[in-house]
């Protein structure tokens, strides 16, 4: 590839990466950016991202529809897995790595190496994104953020100085926090959740707060084929469209609101406040449909498989071949994963009220705790033989605790 003074800026419009633009032209840079759509944004704060890209002076700006690559890069395998980060976080900045496949598909297209993106030396994105990028070839990564820390601790306000000191506005809501927003979901930091205090009334993105949640339950109901949703109340759509409009339903009732502290890849505690409300219930839907039709033996094992998968996809191993293994597996443990689950939520949660499959694993003429199609001495029999290990050791070592 041609080296060139042009460079390709992942851009989203946000305090870090409008700070990149003038930081790089100052060094002698042709500045490209790209904004990866990849949903959570509307036509209006679009429209504010190719103008802050051109108020800014880049030498040109595209916006890629990233919505339908991110459901089936990501939320395909993510919901087959079924499990989140540490038991809570739902990986809402997996976009990243659509975001990068955007930024190097430009970058070729204009013959250059060079990529930049707006990631601190802090946290986990800066991983992500330069891993995905090695991975995918011979590229010079500049990372304007990271810079900068070198010599400021008070790195945002630097930032906001930089771009003011030029002429160039900042928004009141990226002075108090950290906003990533996108078709998975929000999450914030920043401000006192940095400090563990609680969240202020600013630290709210898409989910209701508790006094404005409707009086009326919401019921959804959602189809799914091998494992993937596929219709909601019998109307089919489009991957991205059903988690958007998933987000719009369950957004209202406070669904996928949640506070998290997690171990982060770099090491450090990471807080944040996340809401996933279009995610959080596909889980729920997906996991009602796969515990009534997996084998014990399935719903036993692929938990481990999917742990697994979730950490090597936070940690920036998107293109790791063990990534590509373990969907193998995720994507054949789907195959009678077919069925319609009914969601239901009066506010914050989501319960599977109902289940519809043709797979559901019923014995005829037998019901838990009801009624059996075996008789009472084969249940004996079962339980001597199941236990036999446990009963021995108790004859041999005379009862619980060796008789003490």
């Amino acid at each position: 590839m041609n080296q060139s003074n042009d460079i390709v800026l992942a851009f989203s419009g946000g305090l870090d990466t409008s700070f990149c633009v003038p930081y790089l032209k100052e060094r002698g840079w042709n500045v490209h950016s790209v904004f990866a759509d990849t949903g959570g944004v509307d036509a209006d704060e679009r429209a504010y991202i190719e103008a802050r890209a051109q108020e800014l002076g880049v030498a040109s700006h595209i916006t890629i529809d990233g919505g339908p690559a991110l459901w089936d890069g990501f939320v395909k395998p993510f919901v087959r897995a079924g499990e989140a980060y540490q038991g809570q976080y739902p990986l809402l900045v997996s976009d990243r790595y659509l975001i990068v496949d955007a930024t190097l598909a430009r970058a070729r297209e204009l013959g250059t190496n060079a990529i930049a993106h707006g990631c601190t030396g802090m946290g986990n994105d800066q991983v992500r994104f330069d891993l995905a990028v090695k991975a995918s070839g011979d590229y010079r990564i500049v990372a304007p953020i990271r810079e900068i820390q070198k010599e400021h601790t008070q790195t945002r306000a630097y930032e906001q100085a930089y771009l003011e000191e030029r002429g160039f506005g900042v928004r009141a809501k990226q002075k108090a926090y950290t906003i990533n927003e996108n078709l998975l979901g929000v999450t914030l930091s920043g401000g006192e959740i940095d400090t563990w205090e609680a969240p202020g009334e600013g630290a709210r993105g898409w989910c209701a707060p508790r006094a404005e949640w409707p009086a009326q339950a919401l019921q959804v109901a959602v189809r799914f084929v091998e494992g993937e949703a596929v219709a909601i109340d019998g109307v089919e759509l489009p991957g991205a469209q059903i988690l958007a409009k998933l987000n719009a339903l369950f957004a209202p009732y406070g669904v996928g609101r949640g506070m998290y502290t997690g171990d982060t890849t770099i090491g450090l505690k990471g807080r944040i406040v996340y809401e996933a409300p279009g995610l959080i219930a596909l889980l729920a839907a997906h996991r009602a449909l796969e515990e009534a039709v997996l084998t014990k033996q399935q719903n036993r094992f692929k938990p481990e498989v999917a742990r697994k998968w979730v950490e090597v996809v936070y940690e920036g191993f998107w293109h790791d071949p063990l990534k590509t293994d373990l969907e193998a597996f995720l994507a054949s443990s789907q195959a009678t994963v077919n069925g319609e689950v009914v969601l239901e939520t009066r506010g914050a949660r989501v319960d599977a009220v109902a289940v519809r499959s043709p797979h559901i694993l019923n014995a005829r003429g037998a019901t838990y705790a009801q009624s059996a199609d075996w008789g009472v001495e084969e249940a004996e029999g079962f339980i001597k033989l199941f236990g036999m290990s446990s009963t021995l050791w108790a004859e041999v070592n005379g009862g619980v605790n060796g008789g003490n």
